[in-house]
């Protein structure tokens, strides 16, 4: 299977924020997997600077946007067994910065028609191009419009990835031919008309043939208005085609075992380098040297959707618990100049660096027993992974893919990686900081045990891959077998099963019933084969789904009390 995967940032190339990532890790993962891979990017400044004498140059064209008629250069460079493409335009990408420029509209523009019209300079030809957020959101609209002309251009399917629905690329309705070459008709009839503007991510969840959220309970709250930013409706209208799939991390890199970038190396089987980190740490924040005090850590972009209010809130009780609290982040002035004030108060417990240090990051990650995530909202988040990979043990809120990654901790039955609560409540988060403090400090073998289970679990992309893989075969209607998968075994026993319910979830409503009517004829009936559309069969791939968390306790059916400190809360269960 051949796959272009368009992105606007991907690592280690440029990065600004968690797509760069997953653009730089999902696609050696669907390598792995056997698929032949390549990754387009628009070729910044900065990659010159740092990986300008490993390109290779292979051509030159002209791209036309509307009236403009543009050079566009093609680099290629070979990577961890994927083909990274880089577009060249001196007066879009040849800038100091990846975003915040008034003519972002156009300069992303260019860059998916480029992607367009240089697929035939590419080594292949691909048969999936994979999009992600709104700066390739014109993708699957351009093919759509070429298609029309290019009947090769129609073999193309298209994947839209959501990684953060906040951003939808809103223009002024007047200037979509002028700026983005397409005619007014793309807006009359509604495809790219939202709320009197043009909204690019609106048209491409509906022209895309599959679309992908990053974990499968933001998938679930893109149906929400509280989650979607006024494309709820959308959303739900395209739900056929919608999937959640949880984004990984790399394993190998965030390893604390091999991690050279943390002061001693560190393994579930030997933590005892996990209790130097905490000392180094402590020493290089200038916090006291307690080594039974637990640090609770925040590493995160100070903005409001981060659940920084909450914090804010009920501070004061949080320090008055025998706890130290580092702060890592940059963001809204106020949140600095409350972090700033209150580090101030609490000099020897309380640590702020108000900037982001990728070294100092790994430090805290690697020497801090807690770290408090309490999002409003996280479509998947990637700081708990890493946090929990280092054994330090997450406290997060019950939202996108931290409810997805981060299981609660239940004494009854010593299970569970991590503390969780439900509500977007400042008590509540309290309660299970008050919860993961008190088993710290009088049951250290429990919690030594849920550190174990923290670190133990799986992130890795293969996982994604398999998933993704498994979306692009329902698209194209190819067959797809994973190497030693349960669900390509699976779906091999039970192919009449799995090719209906794949796609009852990924085609069209009319075309799942097709395959309904198919499936449901007798072997021996060619006739219902030939009424089933082209676009309706698909392959015998069972669709990949997490498993259902078991049934637990909630916070609300604990005791309630006033008491403050352990004699208000119930002891772990027995070791």
């Amino acid at each position: 299977m051949k796959i272009l995967y368009a992105t606007s940032e991907a690592v280690p190339f440029c990065k600004t924020g968690g797509l760069a990532d997953v653009a730089g890790s999902l696609p050696p993962a669907l390598a792995a997997e056997g698929a032949e891979i390549a990754v387009v990017l628009p070729l910044y400044r900065r990659i010159k600077e740092r990986f300008g004498d490993q390109l290779y140059f292979e051509c030159y064209d002209y791209v036309d946007l509307a009236w403009r008629h543009s050079y566009c250069g093609l680099f290629s460079l070979q990577k961890d067994g994927v083909t990274w493409y880089f577009l060249d335009n001196e007066q879009y990408f040849d800038r100091s910065e990846l975003y915040g420029y008034m003519d972002d509209g156009e300069r992303f523009a260019f860059f998916s028609r480029a992607v367009v019209r240089m697929l035939g300079h590419l080594k292949f030809w691909p048969e999936v191009i994979h999009c992600n957020d709104w700066q390739t959101a014109l993708v699957p609209i351009y093919l759509k419009d070429d298609g029309v002309r290019e009947e090769r251009l129609r073999t193309v399917r298209t994947v839209l990835t959501i990684h953060n629905i906040e951003y939808q690329g809103r223009y002024n309705p007047y200037i979509l031919g002028d700026l983005f070459g397409l005619d007014s008709g793309w807006a009359k009839d509604g495809t790219l008309l939202m709320d009197g503007d043009v909204n690019l991510l609106k048209g491409a969840i509906l022209c895309a043939d599959a679309v992908t959220a990053v974990s499968p309970t933001y998938a679930n709250e893109l149906k929400m208005a509280y989650f979607a930013h006024r494309l709820e409706g959308i959303i739900s209208k395209c739900e056929y085609k919608l999937s959640g799939v949880l984004n990984g991390i790399d394993m190998k890199l965030y390893d604390p075992e091999t991690d050279p970038r943390i002061a001693v190396n560190f393994s579930p089987r030997d933590m005892t380098g996990k209790d130097e980190d905490k000392a180094v740490l402590q020493r290089m924040l200038g916090l006291r040297q307690e080594p039974h005090t637990p640090i609770v850590a925040i590493v995160s972009r100070l903005v409001s959707h981060k659940g920084l209010d909450l914090i804010c809130e009920v501070l004061h009780d949080m320090m008055e618990l025998p706890i130290q609290l580092v702060v890592l982040g940059k963001g809204d002035r106020k949140y600095e100049e409350f972090f700033h004030w209150a580090a101030q108060q609490h000099s020897g417990r309380m640590a702020v660096r108000l900037d982001y240090n990728e070294d100092l990051s790994m430090a805290i990650y690697a020497g801090a027993d807690l770290f408090l995530m309490p999002s409003k909202s996280e479509p998947c988040g990637l700081s708990q992974m890493i946090a929990m990979r280092y054994g330090t043990v997450p406290i997060v809120r019950e939202t996108g893919g931290l409810k997805d990654t981060v299981q609660p901790y239940e004494s009854w039955r010593d299970s569970g990686n991590g503390f969780t609560f439900t509500n977007y409540a400042s008590g509540d988060m309290l309660y299970v900081i008050r919860e993961a403090v008190y088993l710290y400090k009088d049951y250290p073998d429990v919690f030594g045990r849920l550190r174990q289970r923290a670190m133990q679990c799986d992130f890795s992309w293969a996982r994604s891959a398999r998933e993704y893989l498994g979306i692009y075969a329902g698209i194209t209607g190819r067959h797809w077998p994973v190497a030693g998968s349960a669900e390509t075994s699976a779906a091999g026993e039970n192919a009449p099963e799995a090719v209906e319910a794949f796609a009852v979830k990924n085609v069209a409503p009319e075309a799942a019933e097709a395959v309904h009517a198919e499936h449901a004829a007798p072997k021996d009936a060619p006739a219902a084969e030939e009424a089933v559309p082209e676009t309706a069969r698909r392959p015998a791939v069972k669709e990949s789904a997490a498993k259902p968390k078991a049934v637990r306790r909630k916070a609300a059916a604990k005791p309630q009390t006033k008491k403050k400190g352990p004699a208000a809360k119930e002891p772990p269960a027995a070791e």
